[in-house]
């Protein structure tokens, strides 16, 4: 069993932790970054990468693997030690610090920890009619567009991620249809008039009933109100979500509200030394951007320092008034 000491142990490696870690050098202290993915950037990383991000400030638009590769670069300043690939098990809590033992072995003893996981772990909805499909021509994220080039591509939800790849699929796919089961769509009104205005085909109150082919997907049978269209396809995204949890962060007795932890305003849990910030947490009045968990973050590493060293400030000063 290998044991690592840190100051300020990160748990989730995506745009909040990955700018928590910044932000904890900046401090002065040694920060632990763990993440059960093996690549740095979270979710963005490894769903999102080509989509474009509207509400980082500074930023009107920049693409999401752009901005963890910024994101990355900072980060570095602060020389942490990655720890990825793993997950997170065990929390145990003293008045000195607190240990957290990984699925590795790994025993990381830290000051404080700074949970940034996200949504926790997450997997895709299933859809029904693509079972035996998954790489077969059915996928459940677009981590690149190159492989849509040329094809008939049908895109099954309604949610932000469906119309995001529609629309990003525009002048790459040869043709792109969006299936969705009701006429009303969860995505954000803006980018579903882009796609309306597009030449994407959208088909509602319709679902995918089968998919047809040799080796790979060749064409897919919908149901549209009743009546069977068949069209070409040899693309398919299921982008039905996906159910999420706190996997082993449940058993650590920390305050939970659907399936999010509950923080004061310094971005504490119910335990001293342990803070949260990001899309995990939970307080009145919550706004789940990325913006948001940059605040957040510097929030919870500011008053974990304090945490650690009761004679530190909790405001350093601003990063521009010199070294």
């Amino acid at each position: 069993m290998s044991r690592v000491e840190c100051d300020i142990l990160i748990v989730g490696a995506g745009p909040t932790g990955l700018f928590a870690a910044y932000y904890a050098g900046f401090r002065g202290h040694r920060v632990a970054v763990v993440d059960s993915l093996p690549e740095l950037g979270g979710q963005i990383t490894a769903m999102y990468p080509e989509k474009q991000i509207l509400d980082v400030a500074g930023f009107p638009s920049v693409k999401g693997r752009t901005l963890v590769e910024g994101l990355v670069e900072q980060a570095a300043t602060a020389k942490p030690e990655y720890l990825l690939d793993r997950t997170a098990l065990t929390l145990e809590h003293d008045d000195d610090g607190v240990t957290v033992g990984l699925d590795d072995g790994t025993e990381v003893r830290a000051g404080a920890v700074l949970i940034t996981a996200g949504i926790g772990k997450f997997s895709p909805r299933p859809l029904p009619a693509g079972e035996g499909w998954l790489g077969r021509g059915m996928e459940f994220f677009v981590p690149s567009f190159e492989p849509y080039a040329g094809k008939d591509v049908v895109i099954v939800g309604g949610g932000d991620s469906a119309f995001d790849w529609a629309l990003h699929l525009q002048g790459i796919a040869r043709s792109i249809a969006l299936v969705h089961r009701r006429d009303a769509f969860r995505a954000h009104e803006r980018t579903v008039q882009q796609v309306r205005d597009s030449d994407v085909e959208i088909i509602t109150k319709a679902q995918v009933t089968a998919m047809r082919g040799d080796s790979t997907l060749e064409e897919v049978e919908i149901d549209v109100d009743g009546e069977t269209v068949v069209r070409p396809a040899q693309a398919l995204v299921a982008a039905l979500g996906f159910v999420a949890d706190l996997g082993p962060m449940q058993q650590w007795g920390l305050e939970v509200e659907k399936r999010h932890i509950v923080v004061d305003p310094s971005m504490r849990t119910n335990y001293p030394r342990v803070f949260a910030a990001g899309d995990i947490t939970e307080y009145p009045g919550k706004v789940r951007l990325i913006a948001v968990g940059f605040g957040e973050a510097a929030t919870a590493v500011n008053n974990a320092t304090v945490a650690i060293d009761p004679s530190a400030k909790v405001f350093p000063g601003h990063s521009s008034e010199g070294t």
